[in-house]
């Protein structure tokens, strides 16, 4: 019986405690640095003698292109893609059976969810009417290419959106072009 009226005093102290507290005001803080933020906002005004203006980082100058970046040479119009469509592959034709498997990889992540994994627009998605007008790479009015494939993949197309964000960078999204490109052949048989 003795302990439980020590347990009942403990626990009434601890409500008492936690009644009074109040929860607008922080706690103690025993290192501020690691709470409070001390960074700079990065373009706006600040005072710290680096840049003009008081800015804490400048923008880049115009014209200029990040390190590893090609900018596509096609306007997402309907002119751009017509003049892709003359615009060959620049992958090297020696390693064409390793950018054919990294091809079909590739499309089996991203594209046939949809397009289907022949090519045929028999994607899971479709099958599930999930989406509609898929068509199939064999369709004669699809008078596609290699260069009209990847200014889709870059832009996209209709009710297809852009896709350039998904790939590493322009050589997967060549390879998935040349893949789309043998998809297209292998109907047409």
């Amino acid at each position: 019986m003795k302990h439980l009226g020590k347990i009942s005093v403990v626990l009434v102290l601890v409500l008492l405690v936690a009644a009074c507290a109040d929860k607008n005001s922080p706690n103690y803080q025993y290192m501020p640095n690691m709470y409070e933020p001390v960074g700079y906002e990065t373009y706006q005004g600040v005072d710290n003698g680096l840049f003009p203006e008081g800015t804490a980082a400048m923008l880049p100058v115009e014209g200029t292109i990040s390190r590893g970046y090609m900018p596509y040479e096609f306007e997402n119009t309907p002119e751009g893609k017509e003049l892709a469509r003359l615009n060959p592959s620049p992958l090297d034709s020696l390693d064409m059976e390793d950018n054919m498997v990294k091809g079909a990889e590739l499309y089996a992540i991203y594209c046939a969810v949809c397009h289907g994994p022949k090519g045929d627009g028999q994607g899971n998605l479709v099958k599930r009417e999930k989406i509609l007008g898929v068509p199939s790479y064999a369709d004669p009015a699809r008078n596609i290419t290699v260069g009209t494939t990847y200014h889709t993949i870059y832009y996209g197309l209709n009710s297809m959106g852009s896709y350039a964000a998904q790939f590493a960078n322009e050589k997967e999204m060549w390879q998935v072009s040349e893949y789309v490109m043998k998809l297209k052949e292998d109907l047409t048989k």
